[in-house]
């Protein structure tokens, strides 16, 4: 008999526990509801907060952009390299007024560049538009930020093996260049400027230089200032 008092006994805690729990559930899931409610969400990213910001590179292949001549553009971790024997990439879309941003980044001795207000073309160097240098260590000594042929820096504010940010600003005749946030060229186009080395309108294109650079591009973002 007492063992027989003693199952019975445990059986009725048990039963007691379960249904303890099964009352306590729908309290425990609410708890569990607020705790999330309460919890602050993650800030969001400066560029989420930027209006007017439109990407041109969605990290796994190049939709949007042209390459030419054949060249071995590749990407790796969401991050286009520019690497092998001279190839331009071109945006199928063209731009007036714009501003560009794009955050890059040299291995030492590498030689790249962004052009802006530029046309595709299959081969050689591109005709039209400007080329905005990117150079840390090459041999050029022509250096990031510069306008190539047109402003000329011999120092720059970009490492190697460092992430930078490349903005530039076109409006009218004017581009600036900004190299981390820092204004490192503010040039205006001279009135009468005859030929293609002009501003008008166009694509951004990247350039590969040469089989010994390896430079990389991620977070390519414009923002159409036509409309302002």
């Amino acid at each position: 008999m007492r063992l027989k008092t003693s199952v019975i006994t445990l059986a009725s805690s048990r039963l007691n526990l379960e249904s303890s729990t099964m009352n306590r559930l729908p309290w425990l899931l609410v708890v569990c509801v607020l705790i999330a409610v309460a919890a602050p969400c993650p800030p969001a990213s400066a560029e989420e907060l930027e209006e007017g910001w439109i990407s041109l590179f969605n990290g796994q292949d190049f939709t949007g952009w042209k390459i030419s001549e054949d060249g071995k553009w590749r990407i790796e971790d969401g991050m286009i390299v520019a690497n092998g024997p001279r190839s331009h990439l071109f945006t199928d879309k063209q731009f007036n007024d714009f501003e560009f941003k794009a955050e890059v980044k040299t291995t030492p001795g590498s030689n790249s560049g962004i052009f802006v207000h530029t046309q595709f073309q299959e081969s050689g160097w591109p005709e039209h538009g400007y080329e905005t240098q990117v150079n840390v260590t090459h041999r050029d000594p022509v250096k990031t930020g510069s306008i190539y042929n047109v402003v000329k820096l011999y120092e720059t504010p970009a490492t190697d093996n460092e992430w930078w940010t490349q903005h530039i600003i076109v409006r009218g005749q004017n581009v600036v260049v900004k190299i981390n946030g820092k204004t490192v060229v503010d040039f205006t186009e001279p009135e009468g400027v005859v030929g293609p080395r002009k501003l008008s309108e166009g694509s951004i294109a990247l350039q590969a230089h040469d089989p010994n650079s390896v430079v990389y591009y991620r977070n390519l973002r414009v923002k159409p200032l036509d409309e302002e």
